[in-house]
């Protein structure tokens, strides 16, 4: 290019420039401030959901386990004022139980015997959208629910084979059971980071 070309280049260059004017690098600005500003609420509500309440053998256990586990009846628990506090206690213990499990390796529940818990779980909503609603609030998909309840199969398996030789009664494999993850919270490395709200 000759350098009148480049000198007509420059020209052209400079008046697309002024025709942009600072419209259009107010606009630029508009956009990048306005996805900053999305990606900060995001974070601050992920944050909110999944802030983490306990570390069990480095196992993160979240607000969003407590609220599922709370909300889709996943863990046995008592009349309380404060239900998720009880409810992470449980969810510690239940960690503790799998990794002994998954030291034990019990055998695996059939998808039938997932597929009959999960529809336990479904039957306790008046409907689809309910209980749809309820896995969106809580947030888990089904995929991590069937899996959930999959570990919980195991769980029992495991204490079926453990705690059943006659002749034990309920309330002695209750107690046995009780004193074993009393026994297991002990060996653990265990830290309490939050305390959950209701």
């Amino acid at each position: 290019m000759s350098r009148t070309g480049h000198e007509s280049h420059r020209v052209h260059e400079a008046a697309r420039a002024r025709r942009r004017g600072p419209r259009g690098t107010l606009a630029a600005a508009a956009c990048t401030v306005s996805a900053i500003v999305c990606l900060a609420w995001a974070s601050a509500t992920a944050e909110i959901i999944d802030r983490a309440l306990a570390v069990v053998a480095g196992v993160v256990i979240t607000q969003s386990d407590a609220t599922a586990a709370y909300d889709l009846g996943l863990v046995p628990m008592e009349a309380t004022a404060e239900p998720l506090v009880e409810i992470l206690a449980r969810l510690v213990e239940r960690q503790l139980m799998l990794i002994e499990v998954d030291r034990a390796l019990p055998p695996e529940p059939s998808t039938e015997a997932v597929d009959r818990r999960l529809e336990s779980i479904r039957a306790r909503f008046a409907s689809t959208p309910a209980y749809e609603a309820v896995l969106r609030r809580s947030g888990i998909d089904e995929m991590r629910l069937r899996q959930t309840l999959r570990d919980q199969l195991r769980i029992e398996a495991y204490l079926d084979q453990r705690f059943s030789a006659p002749p034990l009664t309920a309330d002695r494999r209750a107690a046995l059971i009780k004193e074993w993850v009393t026994g297991l919270k002990r060996r653990t490395d265990i830290s309490y980071l939050d305390v959950p709200r209701s």
